[in-house]
């Protein structure tokens, strides 16, 4: 009797680890694959790159699930990640081409019939622009301002790391143009460019603007400079016209003054006011 109920008990143990085992396997089966071929293509366009993929492998036993990507992405040295969830098989944005960039993306599986969610491992990858010439032969102090919301103007300094045949390049991309786009109107100082004077830029607010200045010399490379920003961040207005005082006594001084002509709307402007009694000590 002894013999029998030790045979059922090891009868129970063994269906129990069967039916984990069971329970094990389902899982491992129902993995999802991470999505392939990720890679970040660049187009020329001097910093807007594309990030895409292909669909995982298997994906059909997964009819019943919403599919979905986590995608993860950063300049190289960066503190934080930016993180999108798509459902698409790609994504652009702006990068800082001065810097490497890595980005890495996984599979999502939400709303299952069973109410299981899956998630895959992470396919990652990597790029970096084939930047030649040394850090100091840039150009240094890049200095671009929007005059009056109406046109650009670009200006640097040479580098005095450079041999005297160098001369620099500025090209510029935004959404709306076919290609990037060389400066037509450079500012030219002693024979060397030393900044850009942009035609009308249409359609260009409220868009990364991209910038690269390159260098060329028969003697050595030139290191090129990359530049990301929007024009309504830059823009430097007119002052404001026809300025009136008026002082009615010791205590009561009236100022007024227009709007500044151009495209800016009023509702844009903050105006700050220096007063000085002495020319020596002003207050603002």
């Amino acid at each position: 009797m002894a013999f029998i109920n030790l045979d059922a008990r090891c009868l129970y143990t063994v269906l129990i680890c069967g039916l984990f085992n069971c329970i094990s396997s389902f899982n491992v089966e129902m993995k999802v694959n991470p999505p392939r071929d990720f890679q970040i293509i660049d187009l020329g366009y001097l910093g807007c790159l594309y990030l895409q993929w292909r669909p995982p492998l298997l994906l059909d036993n997964f009819k019943e699930c919403s599919v979905e990507y986590e995608l993860k992405y950063r300049n190289l040295g960066g503190e934080r990640w930016k993180t999108i969830i798509t459902t698409k098989l790609y994504y652009k944005d702006g990068f800082d081409l001065n810097k490497g960039v890595e980005a890495k993306v996984h599979t999502l599986l939400s709303e299952c019939t069973n109410g299981s969610g899956f998630q895959s491992s992470w396919s990652e990858a990597t790029y970096r622009t084939h930047l030649e010439g040394n850090l100091e032969t840039k150009i240094q102090d890049m200095n671009c301002i929007y005059y009056n919301w109406q046109y650009l103007l670009c200006s640097w300094n040479l580098s005095s790391h450079v041999p005297l045949d160098t001369n620099y390049h500025l090209f510029y991309w935004y959404d709306g143009l076919d290609r990037a786009t060389e400066c037509d109107k450079y500012i030219i100082f002693n024979g060397k460019n030393i900044g850009c004077k942009f035609p009308y830029l249409k359609s260009s607010d409220y868009k990364n603007f991209y910038i690269c200045v390159n260098g060329s010399s028969h003697s050595m490379s030139i290191r090129s400079s990359y530049f990301i920003f929007q024009l309504q961040n830059i823009v430097k207005p007119l002052p404001p016209d026809h300025l009136a005082l008026t002082v009615k006594d010791s205590n009561d001084i009236d100022l007024k003054w227009d709007v500044p002509k151009g495209p800016i709307p009023a509702r844009c402007f903050i105006y700050e006011i220096l007063l000085s009694e002495d020319n020596s000590t002003w207050v603002v």
